[in-house]
C-alpha cells in the first residue's frame, strides 16, 4: 500500500476511530446527497454542523466526525507529515469510513461532498488529493494540503472535474496564502475544477461568499 493511500476501513486503529459522528438532515436512505463536515482544531462535530443549517439545502444528509481531544493532528499542517502521526492517518481513515458507509447505502461519488474549516479543511483536502475521484464537491474554508511542502509526485490519479472551492484570507494567521495557491495548483494537476478565492483582511473565519459557493455545489449535486 502506498504511504498516501488508505485501502480498507480496517487499515488503521488510531485515536479518531470509534468516535462520535454527529448528524443533521434526513436519513441516508431519504437523502439525495451526503456531506462530510470536518471541524477545526479545538472545535467539535456538533459545532461544524452549524454550517449545515446556514447552507440550508434540503434533501442533504450531513455527517460530522469528532476528533479525539478536539484535534485531528497535534502540530501545524505545514510540519513534516510524520510529525502529525498517528492523528493524521487516523483522521483520514475516519473520512474513508464515512465514505464507505455512503457507498454501502447506494450513494455515487458525485452525490458525496467533503467540506471542512481550518484543520478540518486541511484534512478534507489531503483526503481528496490522496484519493482522487469524481466527487460532488470539495469545499475548504481556510486550509491547504498537509506537509512541509507540496510534493506533487506523491499524488496521482484524476478528480474527474470535481468542483473544488478554496477560500482563505490574505492574512490568515494559520494558513499562508502561498500554501493555498500551491494547493490550487495541485488540484488542477489532479483534474479538478478549482475556484480559489482570497479575501482581503477576512481573518480566520468563513464568510457569506464562501457559503454561497458551497451551497451552489450542493444544489448541483442534487439536481
Amino acid at each position: 500500500m502506498s504511504l498516501f493511500r488508505i485501502d480498507t476501513e480496517d487499515t488503521i486503529d488510531g485515536p479518531h476511530q470509534n468516535q462520535q459522528v454527529a448528524q443533521h438532515g434526513p436519513s441516508l436512505d431519504q437523502a439525495r446527497a451526503a456531506v462530510i463536515l470536518i471541524h477545526g482544531r479545538g472545535a467539535t462535530a456538533e459545532s461544524i454542523l452549524s454550517l449545515a443549517r446556514e447552507l440550508d439545502v434540503n434533501e442533504v444528509a450531513y455527517r460530522a466526525p469528532q476528533a479525539a481531544n478536539n484535534a485531528w493532528y497535534p502540530h501545524s499542517f505545514m510540519e513534516p507529515v510524520g510529525q502529525n502521526e498517528p492523528g493524521l492517518s487516523s483522521g483520514l481513515q475516519a473520512i474513508h469510513h464515512l465514505l464507505d458507509q455512503f457507498h454501502d447505502v447506494g450513494f455515487k461519488n458525485k452525490q458525496i461532498l467533503i467540506m471542512g474549516f481550518s484543520q478540518g479543511a486541511c484534512l478534507a483536502l489531503e483526503y481528496a488529493a490522496r484519493h482522487p475521484q469524481g466527487y460532488g464537491g470539495i469545499a475548504a474554508f481556510s486550509g491547504g494540503v498537509i506537509g512541509e511542502k507540496v510534493e506533487f509526485q506523491h499524488y496521482y490519479g484524476s478528480l474527474e472535474g470535481t468542483p473544488v472551492f478554496l477560500g482563505c484570507s490574505d492574512r490568515d494567521p494559520h494558513i499562508p496564502k502561498e500554501r493555498v495557491d500551491e494547493t490550487a495548483k495541485l488540484f488542477r494537476y489532479l483534474d479538478a475544477n478549482v475556484t480559489e478565492k482570497i479575501y482581503t483582511g477576512l481573518g480566520h473565519t468563513i464568510n457569506s461568499d464562501e457559503l454561497q459557493h458551497a451551497r451552489s455545489m450542493l444544489r448541483d449535486a442534487i439536481s
